[in-house]
C-alpha cells in the first residue's frame, strides 16, 4: 500500500477534478505483478493500469489500491467490473469513497466472492486527497494562499516597488503550485497593476482544463487586460452589484464569463458566496495569489486552508509597505486561524514554507 500511495502522488498535476490514486498488483504468489496511477481527469484509472500492466498474472492475486474502487460509469467503465473481469482474488484498500456516485465497488466485489480489505493506511491516503476530499465533503474548493515575502512579511516596498522580492527558483516553485491546482485568483487591483496572464506554462499537467478567477467588485478589468484578451473563456471574474451595465456588456462581448456575487460588509465580492457558487464546477482547488486585500477576504472569511509562502532574505521596513495579508484581522491571537507547519525547505536563496489549516490537517478527524 505505501507503493500504491507512491504512485498517487504521480497524479497530482492531472488527476484534478477527480482524487490521486495508486494501485499495485500482486500475483497469486505475492510477487509484484502490475503498477498503476490515475495520471490524468478523463484517462484510465489506477485498478485499470495496473491490471492492464499484470494482464494474466493479476488472476487468483491481490490488488492494493489508495481509494475504493468506483461501481459507476462516468468517463471510464467501473474499476470494479475490471477487477472481476481479471479474476482478482482479494481486494486491499486505503480509504472507502465518500461520493456516492462512484462508491459501492468494495460491496460488489464483497458480493462476488473477492475477498475485500479496507483501511490500510487510511490515514496517509486521507491525507493525500485533503483538497478533493474537502471539496466532497464541504462543497467549496481547498484554498491555497500564495505569497512571496520578505523576513518581516512585505510584499512590496512604499513606494510599491515588488519585483522581484524572491529569487528566479521561488519563483519557479509558484509556477508549480499553478500546476496543481485547477485555478489561480487575484484581485482587479493586481490585473490593474501588473496586467498578468496568470497561464499555466510549465507543462507539467497533461490536462487542459485551468481557469483564472478576478475578483472585481465594480468591473474595472479593462478589455485590454491579459486575461481577456488571452483566452478570454478561462476567465470567470466575479463581480457585484454595484458594477454598471455598460461595463458588464464590454466584457461579455470580449468573452470572459461574469459572475454576479453578492457583497461583504465592505462592499467588495463575499468570497465565501463566491467558494459555494464556484461548487458545481470541477475545481477542486483554488490558488490565491492576492495581493492583500484579497488574501485578507479570505482569511476573514476563514476560507484559507492552506498557505504557502516564499520568504526571501530581506527587510523591507517601512510603516506603509505592503503586508502580506490585510483585511480586519484577529482582534486577538486567540481570534486567529491556526496553521501546522508541514515543511520548510530552501529554494534557492529563499525559503518554502508550507501550513495547512489545524482543522484541515485531517478532513475526516480521524486520529
Amino acid at each position: 500500500m505505501a507503493r500504491a500511495l507512491e504512485l498517487a502522488e504521480h497524479g497530482r498535476y492531472g488527476a484534478s477534478p477527480n482524487p490521486m490514486v495508486g494501485a499495485v498488483v500482486l500475483d497469486r504468489s505475492g510477487r509484484s505483478a502490475g503498477e498503476g496511477f490515475h495520471a490524468r481527469y478523463g484517462g484510465p484509472h489506477a485498478e485499470v493500469e495496473a491490471l492492464s500492466s499484470a494482464g494474466e498474472a493479476a488472476r487468483g492475486g491481490t490488488l492494493f489500491v489508495t481509494l475504493e474502487p468506483c461501481d459507476h460509469h462516468g468517463k471510464t467503465p467501473p474499476c470494479s467490473t475490471a477487477i472481476l473481469d481479471a479474476g482478482v482474488a482479494r481486494v486491499v484498500i486505503a480509504m472507502a469513497d465518500p461520493n456516492p456516485q462512484a462508491s459501492g465497488g468494495g460491496d460488489r466485489l464483497r458480493r462476488a466472492g473477492v475477498e475485500v480489505t479496507l483501511g490500510v493506511l487510511e490515514a496517509a491516503a486521507q491525507r493525500l486527497n485533503r483538497r478533493w476530499l474537502l471539496w466532497t465533503h464541504s462543497a467549496r474548493p481547498w484554498v491555497t494562499l500564495k505569497a512571496a515575502v520578505s523576513l518581516d512579511g512585505r510584499t512590496a516596498t512604499r513606494t510599491g516597488d515588488s519585483k522581484w522580492i524572491t529569487c528566479e527558483a521561488a519563483r519557479r516553485r509558484g509556477l508549480e503550485l499553478r500546476e496543481e491546482h485547477d485555478a489561480v485568483l487575484v484581485g482587479v487591483g493586481t490585473v490593474l497593476a501588473d496586467n498578468p496572464r496568470l497561464t499555466r506554462r510549465l507543462g507539467l499537467n497533461p490536462c487542459d482544463r485551468h481557469s483564472r478567477i478576478i475578483l472585481d467588485s465594480r468591473l474595472r478589468t479593462p478589455v485590454t487586460a491579459e486575461v481577456v484578451c488571452h483566452e478570454p473563456s478561462r476567465t470567470l471574474i466575479a463581480h457585484t452589484s454595484r458594477a454598471s451595465d455598460a461595463r458588464h456588456s464590454a466584457l461579455a462581448n470580449a468573452g470572459v464569463e461574469l459572475l454576479e456575487v453578492a457583497a461583504d460588509g465592505r462592499g467588495r465580492v463575499d468570497v465565501q458566496v463566491l467558494l459555494t457558487a464556484l461548487a458545481p464546477r470541477p475545481l477542486t482547488a483554488l490558488l490565491v495569489e492576492g495581493g492583500a486585500d484579497v488574501h485578507g477576504s479570505f482569511l476573514d472569511a476563514g476560507m484559507v486552508d492552506e498557505a504557502v509562502f516564499f520568504v526571501a532574505p530581506i527587510l523591507i521596513g517601512g510603516e506603509s509597505s505592503r503586508p502580506a495579508v490585510a483585511g480586519l484581522g484577529a482582534g486577538s491571537l486567540t481570534d486567529a486561524r491556526r496553521f501546522v507547519i508541514e515543511h520548510v525547505r530552501p529554494v534557492g536563496d529563499d525559503l518554502e514554507i508550507a501550513a495547512v489549516c489545524l482543522e484541515n490537517v485531517n478532513v475526516h478527524r480521524t486520529g
